[in-house]
């Protein structure tokens, strides 16, 4: 009954950005995959065992029984990994004042998303916190958005009451790698302070730092927090984009 619950809860947790913003991608639906099996495994558990202890009679069922559990552990194990890299990351100190380099999110119409708002809160904080730090905001303009994710945050932080000199757009990126690759070469052209402190969600710092070692860009992270309803989904996701980044 435990598992079982635990599984419906899981569902429903991974299911909440759909319900709310339409977002349905590889992080919920892995979720709701896992869950839902969890929940079938705590309704079927006695079918379940009387099944593993029939295959482990026999040579072939005990290799496929032994092969399954090997291949979940194996994949508990390299979330582990990841998530400790995740963790390390988003604890990156940035060296005092750093220039910020806020990396782009949706858009809707002219106004930030919830992800987008997360990281320009961070993003305030940190420019409040360092009245000498300049402020790269990096990110172009979807087909679905009315204005670049680079003028939407100029636009949210100097209504806020930070000074338009200290803010620098970068209106071309659509990518992590651009971001960070476009807003290196303006803080060259603009003579800004070479290290820089990289504002994204907290489980994207990794990665977003990866790109900037590749780079060759010195880099701390300023990390925003995430909705607790979708830290989940984009959690995962960013499971599968650092085992990407691992592979290829």
């Amino acid at each position: 009954m435990l598992l079982f619950i635990i599984g419906i809860i899981g569902v429903i947790w991974f299911l909440l950005p759909f319900f709310f913003h339409a977002i349905f991608n590889i992080g919920n639906l892995t979720g709701v995959i896992v869950f839902g099996l969890i929940a079938l495994a705590g309704l079927f558990r006695k079918s379940i065992r009387r099944l593993a202890a029939k295959l482990w009679k026999g040579v072939p069922g005990r290799t496929a029984v032994v092969a399954v559990c090997a291949v979940i552990l194996s994949g508990a194990a390299l979330v582990i990994g990841e998530t400790a890299c995740m963790v390390a990351a988003a604890g990156k100190a940035p060296a005092d004042e750093a220039t910020l380099v806020v990396l782009g999110c949706k858009v809707n119409g002219e106004s930030p998303s919830l992800m987008l708002h997360e990281r320009l809160e961070a993003a305030y904080a940190y420019l409040k916190a360092h009245p000498d730090s300049a402020c790269v905001v990096s990110g172009g303009q979807g087909p679905d958005e009315r204005i670049s994710e680079a003028e939407c945050m100029y636009r949210y932080l100097t209504d806020r009451g930070i000074e338009p000199d200290r803010l620098y757009k970068e209106d071309r990126s659509t990518s992590t790698r651009e971001n960070l690759a476009f807003s290196k070469k303006l803080i060259e052209e603009k003579g800004l302070t070479p290290s820089v402190a990289i504002v994204t969600n907290e489980f994207h710092e990794y990665r977003a730092g990866k790109v900037a070692k590749a780079l060759d860009m010195d880099y701390g992270a300023v990390p925003a927090g995430t909705a607790l309803y979708l830290l989940p989904t984009f959690y995962v996701r960013e499971l599968y984009g650092i085992l990407y980044e691992w592979v290829f």
